[in-house]
C-alpha cells in the first residue's frame, strides 16, 4: 500500500510539472489578445513617455471657458476624496499582507517547533517544505498571472512618476500578484521583505481609483472616472507611493518625505498637502486594526504586530568618545551597500540576459532551489551552535529566557540540552524578520549575542540577500537592509561596550545606526529615511546620530556607484533623467543634441493616406504642424501627437472632401470629440495604427489638423545650451520641445510683474500689469499682441 500511495504521489508530482509552462511564449498560451501583447512588451522591455503637459487645443479651450467656478471646487473636492479612498485601500491592503504573513511564519514556526520535540529530522522536512509551498505559490502568481509584480516595483514607479510609463505596472492583475506574491514570498522565509512591494501596491491601488478601476475584470464604477489626463494620475499615484511608505512602517511623515525625495520628479504646495492627507488616513486605518487584533482575533498577528522596533527605554545619551565609532558604522554602510548595489547589479544583469530568457520553469526552479538554500541555512546553521546559559533576569524585565516555544521574543531553545539555555543563531533565524529585528533592537540584552553568531548571520544574509534580489518574486530591500545592518551594528556596539566598559551604551542603539548607514548606502536616502528611522524607533534623540551615519555612508557609496533603484531603473532600460544634467552638457547646444534627427512634420491640412502612410513607417509620438503664410514662408503653427492622430483616423468624423483649413476664428467648427476620446489607457494600450481600418475611400479624404494640435508647444532657440534645456524639459515634465533658429523680431517682454492678476470684487474683471518693448531705433514701439511670424522649426528634442 506504502509503494501504491509512493507511485501515486510521483505520478501526481509529475503531470504538475507537465502543467508548468516551459517558455514565456507556452505561458501566454490560452490568455486573450491584451495579456499576450502585455506579456510580450514586458519581456522586451519597453516603455513609453507620459504627456504631462496639457494640450490646450480648440477643443480643450472650448471646454475650458465652459466650465465655471463651481466645476473647479467639485474638481478639488473629488481630489481629496480620491486621497481618503487610496490611504483607505492602501492601509487595509497593508494590514492584510500583515495579517497573512504574521500567521503564516507563526503557524511554520509554531509546527516546526512542535514537531522538533519528537524528531528534528522531521521538524527539519515539515519546516522546508512549508518554506517551499508559499514561495511556489508566490513565483507562480508572478510567472502565470502578474508578470509586472516581480521586484519591489520601486524603480517602475519612480521611471513612472519621471516621466516614463512601464507597461502593465499599475494593472489591476499586478495589484493582485504583488499582495498575494509579497505573502508567499516574505512568509516563505525569503531574504526579501514586503515593504518596497507596499509602495508599489499603494501606487496600483491609486491608479485604479484614478481610472475607476479595472474594465478588463468589469470592476470598473463610472462615477470614479473623473481624472483621465496623466498629470492628474502622476498626482494621485505620488499619494499612493507615500501612502505605501506610511502603511509599510507606520511613518506617516516618512512616507511624505520619501514621495518627495525619492520617487517623485515633480513637487506642489497643493499636492504635499494631499499626500499627507493620505499618509495621515493611512496611520488612522493601521492603528485601529492593530487595536482590533490585540484582543486575539487576527491569530498571530497580536504577537507579532506591524513594524514598530520602540527602543525609548534604551541609550539616552551619548559620549564625545563614542561618534568615532559611530562615524566607522557610518563608512562600513557606505561601503557594504555600495558592495549591494554592484552585486546585485551584476546578478540581475546576468538572470535577465541568460538566465530568464529561457522561460518560467527556470524561473520557479530558481526561486525554489533559493528557498530550499535559505531553509537549510536557517535550520542548520543554529544546530552547529551551542547554547548559552539564560542570563540572570532583572526585576523589572519581561524579556523571559528562554522564550515558550511558539512565542515570539529573544532566547530561543533551539536544540538545547537544558531548560535554562538558548540558542543565540536561532534567536535571529527562528523569528519573522520584523521580529529578529526587534531583538537586535533590544536593549538591556547585554551579551545575548556571540561575535561568532553575529558575524556568521551577517555573511550567510548578506550572501541570500544578494542572490534573492532579482528572483520572479516580489521583493524589497528595505527589511534586509535592516537586518544587514543591524547586525554589523550591534557587532561594532559589542566592541564599544567592551572597549569603553560604560553601562550606559547599549549595543540596540548602534543596531539602528547601522540599519541606518547600510539603508544609507545602498538606497542613497537621507532625510525621509532619517525621519522613517525615528519614526520606527519611537527614540527622537539618536536623531542627530541618525543624520551623521546618513550623512556618511550616503557620501561613501557615491563615490562607487548610483543607489539601488537607480542602478535596477538603468538595467530595466527605463530612461530616468536626473536631477542634475550631465557635465558634457554645458558644451553642447540644442541644435547638436537634435542634430541626427530627422523632423517628420505634417501639413495643417493632410491627406488621410499620406497621413496613415507616415504613421505607419515611424514610430514617433509627436510631430510638428506647419502651415504656409501669405509671403510663401512656411510657419509652425503647434505639435500634435500620434495618439491624437490614431483616434481622428479611427473616428473619421473630421474627414472632409476639400484641402481647404477650416474658419478656426469664425467659431463655426463643431466640437465632435471629447477630451476623454484623447486619453490614453493607464495600461498603455492605446490605439494602434494596425487597429484602424480604412476604405480607399477614406484615404483620398483629408483632415484638418489645426482644431486637434497643441498651438503653443515650448520652443527654444537653436544656441541654447543642453544643460539649460535639459532642466526646462525636466522641471516642466515635457515630452517635447522644439529647437527653431533664433527669431528676429519681439513683440514683447514678460517680466514677474506682467504675471501678477489683480480680480475687482464688484466687477470681476481682471487687470494685467502690461509691459511692452521698444525698438531702439527712434518712433518705433513694439507693442503687446503684434502679429509676427515664428520661425520654422530646425530640430526636435522629444523624449520617446
Amino acid at each position: 500500500m506504502l509503494s501504491n500511495h509512493f507511485q501515486n504521489g510521483i505520478e501526481t508530482a509529475k503531470l504538475v510539472w507537465s502543467r508548468l509552462p516551459n517558455s514565456e511564449e507556452e505561458g501566454e498560451t490560452g490568455g486573450d489578445l491584451d495579456d499576450d501583447i502585455t506579456f510580450r512588451k514586458l519581456s522586451e522591455g519597453s516603455s513609453e513617455s507620459l504627456d504631462y503637459e496639457v494640450i490646450e487645443n480648440y477643443a480643450y479651450r472650448k471646454e475650458q471657458s465652459q466650465r465655471g467656478k463651481l466645476y473647479v471646487g467639485y474638481y478639488v473636492a473629488v481630489k481629496w476624496f480620491f486621497a481618503l479612498l487610496i490611504g483607505i485601500g492602501t492601509g487595509l491592503a497593508a494590514v492584510f499582507i500583515n495579517i497573512a504573513v504574521e500567521n503564516f511564519a507563526g503557524w511554520k514556526f509554531a509546527a516546526t517547533f512542535a514537531i522538533i520535540q519528537k524528531s528534528y529530522l522531521l521538524g527539519f522536512l515539515v519546516y522546508i517544505l512549508i518554506n517551499l509551498a508559499l514561495v511556489f505559490s508566490s513565483v507562480c502568481i508572478i510567472t502565470q498571472f502578474a508578470p509586472a509584480a516581480a521586484g519591489s516595483g520601486i524603480p517602475e514607479i519612480k521611471g513612472y512618476l519621471n516621466g516614463v510609463d512601464t507597461h502593465g505596472i499599475l494593472l489591476f492583475r499586478t495589484l493582485v500578484g504583488k499582495i498575494f506574491g509579497s505573502i508567499g514570498s516574505v512568509g516563505g522565509g525569503l531574504a526579501l521583505g514586503k515593504e518596497g512591494p507596499l509602495v508599489h501596491t499603494g501606487a496600483c491601488i491609486a491608479s485604479l481609483l484614478g481610472q475607476g478601476g479595472s474594465t478588463k475584470y468589469h470592476l470598473s464604477l463610472r462615477w470614479l472616472q473623473v481624472f483621465k489626463s496623466d498629470r492628474d494620475r502622476r498626482d494621485l499615484v505620488t499619494c499612493g507611493c507615500a501612502a505605501g511608505v506610511a502603511a509599510a512602517f507606520r511613518a506617516p511623515v516618512g512616507g511624505v518625505l520619501f514621495a518627495l525625495e525619492e520617487v517623485t520628479s515633480w513637487w506642489r504646495s497643493q499636492l504635499m498637502w494631499r499626500v499627507f492627507f493620505t499618509s495621515a488616513i493611512v496611520a488612522v486605518v493601521v492603528r485601529t486594526a492593530m487595536g482590533w487584533c490585540k484582543s486575539g482575533k487576527c491569530g498571530h498577528f497580536g504577537s507579532g504586530g506591524f513594524i514598530i522596533w520602540d527602543i525609548s527605554g534604551g541609550q539616552d545619551d551619548y559620549s564625545f568618545e563614542e561618534l568615532l565609532p559611530m562615524a566607522i558604522i557610518g563608512v562600513i554602510g557606505g561601503l557594504l551597500g555600495a558592495l549591494f548595489n554592484q552585486l546585485t547589479l551584476y546578478i540581475s544583469y546576468w538572470r535577465r540576459t541568460y538566465l530568464h530568457k529561457k522561460g518560467n520553469r527556470v524561473k520557479i526552479i530558481e526561486a525554489c532551489l533559493i528557498s530550499l538554500i535559505t531553509s537549510v541555512i536557517s535550520f542548520g546553521l543554529p544546530l552547529l551552535r551551542e547554547c548559552s546559559p539564560c542570563p540572570e533576569a532583572e526585576a523589572n524585565s519581561d524579556i523571559e529566557c528562554p522564550r515558550p516555544p511558539g512565542m515570539y521574543g529573544n532566547y530561543v531553545n533551539f536544540f538545547c540540552s537544558k531548560d535554562k539555555e538558548y540558542n543565540d543563531l536561532a534567536t535571529i533565524f527562528f523569528n519573522t524578520q520584523d521580529d529578529a529585528i526587534r531583538n537586535l533592537f533590544s536593549a538591556k540584552t547585554f551579551h545575548e549575542y556571540s561575535a561568532q553568531s553575529l558575524l556568521t548571520f551577517l555573511v550567510m544574509f548578506y550572501t541570500l540577500a544578494v542572490v534573492t534580489f532579482g528572483t520572479a518574486v516580489p521583493a524589497g530591500q528595505f527589511v534586509p537592509g535592516i537586518m544587514i545592518g543591524s547586525t554589523y551594528g550591534r557587532l561594532v556596539g559589542m566592541f564599544v561596550v567592551n572597549f569603553y566598559k560604560k553601562l550606559n551604551i547599549e549595543e540596540g542603539t548602534y543596531a539602528l545606526l547601522g540599519a541606518a548607514s547600510f539603508l544609507g548606502g545602498s538606497m542613497r536616502m537621507t532625510v525621509s529615511l532619517c525621519v522613517i528611522m525615528v519614526e520606527i524607533t519611537n527614540n527622537l534623540k539618536l536623531l542627530p546620530l541618525i543624520m551623521l551615519v546618513l550623512l556618511i555612508s550616503k557620501a561613501v557609496g557615491d563615490a562607487f556607484n548610483e543607489g539601488l533603484y537607480e542602478e535596477q531603473a538603468s538595467l530595466r532600460g527605463i530612461p530616468l533623467l536626473d536631477s542634475k544634467p550631465k557635465y558634457q552638457m554645458r558644451t553642447m547646444t540644442a541644435k547638436e543634441a537634435c542634430r541626427s534627427q530627422k523632423v517628420v512634420y505634417f501639413p495643417r491640412v493632410v491627406k488621410v493616406a499620406d497621413l496613415v502612410s507616415m504613421l505607419r513607417t515611424n514610430k514617433h509620438n509627436g510631430f510638428p504642424v506647419v502651415e504656409h503664410a501669405r509671403n510663401g514662408e512656411s510657419v509652425v503653427i503647434g505639435l500634435i501627437l500620434r495618439s491624437h492622430l490614431l483616434v481622428l483616423l479611427q473616428s473619421k468624423l473630421d474627414f472632409q472632401h476639400s484641402p481647404m483649413p477650416c474658419d478656426l476664428a469664425g467659431g463655426s467648427i463643431p466640437i465632435r470629440h471629447n477630451l476623454g476620446e484623447f486619453v490614453k489607457p493607464v495600461s498603455s494600450k492605446g490605439l494602434s495604427i494596425r487597429d484602424i481600418h480604412l476604405t480607399s475611400d477614406d484615404l483620398e479624404m483629408y483632415i484638418d489638423l489645426a482644431p486637434f494640435l497643441n498651438p503653443s508647444p515650448y520652443v527654444v532657440p537653436e544656441d541654447m545650451s543642453l544643460t539649460k534645456v535639459y532642466n526646462l524639459f525636466r522641471q516642466l515634465g515635457l515630452r517635447h520641445i522644439f529647437v527653431v533658429p533664433r527669431a528676429s523680431r519681439v513683440i514683447g517682454l514678460i517680466t514677474r510683474k506682467d504675471l501678477l492678476i489683480e480680480e475687482h470684487e464688484e466687477s470681476e474683471t481682471l487687470e494685467l500689469q502690461s509691459t511692452s518693448v521698444r525698438d531702439r531705433r527712434p518712433g518705433k514701439r513694439v507693442a503687446r499682441g503684434a502679429d509676427t511670424e515664428q520661425p520654422l522649426l530646425d530640430g526636435l528634442l522629444v523624449q520617446r
